[in-house]
């Protein structure tokens, strides 16, 4: 998810995408067994809260900060928007556990808010890998699915974000994996696929 794979010699941090993807993965695992309504009892929503918290906010917002510093503008502009979001989802399951849940229609608004900017990402992905463009497209997906759901006042849709959180689980732990171990390996062990788009002469 960097700009420049790997950080250039004058970055002042080491690649940062790993740890944010990394902590990505383990609150979508964290959140996994609530989706699928398979653990739906107070203790759940605030053990997954705390996941939620530590890994898919804190994480993603070290990330993003360092990958900022870093000047990823990308990598450093997702993680540290996403990182709030991420907060946001600890303080939704925290109240879910004491029976309160927050305004539909907030939550709606800025569902649509957030289905803009991870499209409007993909496009920007697609000159950096076609692998990152599918990261982001099931982003999207999860939004629209929650932004229908929300909209239709059904729980139709329960199954397909659940299945979005499993598959954007997965797609961070390969291009985590990929990233560590090719580096230490000084070798190709884990594929990311290369832009769907060319950038313009001249541009990164």
């Amino acid at each position: 998810m960097s700009s420049d794979s790997p950080a250039s010699p004058a970055s002042p941090f080491a690649e940062t995408t790993p740890l944010g993807l990394l902590g990505l993965s383990i609150g979508c695992a964290a959140l996994v067994p609530i989706a699928f309504g398979w653990a739906l009892t107070p203790a759940a929503f605030r053990t997954a809260a705390m996941f939620c918290l530590l890994f898919g906010g804190g994480c993603q917002f070290l990330a993003g900060v360092l990958g900022l510093a870093n000047k990823n503008l990308l990598g450093g502009t997702l993680f540290t928007t996403f990182a709030f979001n991420w907060g946001m989802n600890a303080w939704v399951l925290s109240n879910a556990a004491e029976g309160r849940a927050p305004d539909p229609t907030i939550l709606l608004s800025v569902d649509v808010c957030f289905l803009l900017i991870f499209a409007v990402l993909a496009v920007a992905f697609a000159y950096h890998s076609a692998l990152l463009v599918a990261f982001l497209g099931d982003i999207c997906l999860l939004y629209l699915f929650r932004i229908l759901a929300t909209a239709l006042h059904t729980r139709a849709f329960g199954t397909a974000i659940a299945a979005a959180t499993v598959v954007l689980a997965a797609i961070s732990l390969w291009l985590a994996f990929a990233v560590l171990l090719n580096a230490s390996a000084g070798r190709t062990v884990l594929k990311i696929p290369g832009p769907l788009r060319t950038p313009a002469p001249g541009q990164k």
